[in-house]
């Protein structure tokens, strides 16, 4: 009897190890889901943060160095949670999305309730340490924060209304940037990061127009109000004057006249994410597009080591 009592609590216990291995595993799963949601890739969008550092000239200081990195991370965990919550909302539009269906929320394999959760925490947290950090930056994550919800909830649907608000959260980005080192804003830096938001907003516009074709109305309401020859003319604005905006920064940089040096650069960049987007299929995903396309990559971190080489120099 004790022996076969002494076998039952074997198989008893092993049925438990058993269990809770497949619990760590779901547990895994689920922080795995919550992570994807949040979208790490995009996180390169926050890189703005650091233009402050650049041409503040602050990048020879410790601290300045973690307080940009901090406000990075910042941006990054609110903008993940702004990603869970707009997922949420068009859950039903991605699962009719080609790539965006597979997505954990759209899919089914992260629950709303699950999702709103963790968004909802990462979000407080967040801003608990933006206050802590610089009462003024927590002022400018909330607004961008609201700017992103509300474009989520309503104004993704109103058109040309859309891609300024998306640039608005690239001038957001800047501005936080900025704000969190104490250093000036300068107006041609707000400029040139409007124009640049906007383009990149554009071809994601047309890149979706694109791929869904025929369903892109159904997907997203607003890809009904644009085609692709109204948004090549937009962009037959936005491209040159993003171009002559950033030279003429270089022409009155306090610094030097050296910064003229890394118009190539800049010029080098705006053609070759056209490309990418025209015939590469990346007009989607600046971040996509920064990540696999070598020439994209190498030609941002020389123009990114030409600028500090400069600002340092002077």
């Amino acid at each position: 009897m004790g022996i076969l009592l002494l076998i039952m609590s074997g198989v008893k216990t092993k049925s438990e190890i058993y269990k809770k291995t497949e619990d760590s595993k779901r547990a895994f799963y689920k922080i795995a889901y919550v992570i994807t949601s949040m979208r790490p890739k995009q996180w390169i969008k926050n890189g703005f943060v650091f233009a402050g550092l650049i041409f503040s000239k602050s990048f020879f200081k410790p601290e300045s160095i973690f307080r940009s990195i901090c406000a990075f991370m910042l941006f990054s965990l609110v903008s993940g949670s702004v990603y869970i919550i707009n997922d949420i909302i068009d859950r039903k539009r991605d699962a009719l999305h080609p790539k965006k269906r597979f997505r954990p929320i759209a899919s089914g394999n992260l629950q709303t309730h699950e999702a709103m959760v963790c968004a909802l925490i990462t979000l407080t947290i967040s801003l608990v340490v933006a206050f802590l950090l610089d009462i003024l930056f927590s002022i400018i994550l909330v607004l961008y924060f609201v700017q992103a919800v509300v474009y989520s909830i309503s104004l993704k649907n109103v058109v040309i209304i859309d891609v300024i608000l998306i640039a608005t959260g690239f001038v957001l980005r800047t501005a936080g940037g900025a704000v969190v080192l104490h250093v000036r804003i300068s107006p041609w830096l707000i400029v040139c990061t409007t124009l640049l938001a906007l383009f990149l907003a554009l071809n994601k516009r047309k890149n979706e127009l694109l791929v869904l074709s025929k369903n892109a109305g159904s997907h997203r309401k607003i890809l009904k109000e644009y085609t692709p020859e109204l948004i090549d003319q937009m962009l037959s604005v936005v491209t040159p004057t993003t171009l002559i905006s950033y030279a003429l920064y270089t022409f009155n940089a306090e610094k030097s006249y050296c910064m003229m040096l890394t118009i190539p650069f800049v010029l080098y960049g705006i053609f070759r994410y056209q490309y990418l987007a025209s015939t590469r299929d990346m007009g989607g995903s600046p971040e996509l597009a920064l990540l696999n396309d070598k020439p994209l990559l190498i030609n941002i971190v020389l123009w990114v080591i030409a600028s500090i080489v400069i600002v340092a120099s002077d």
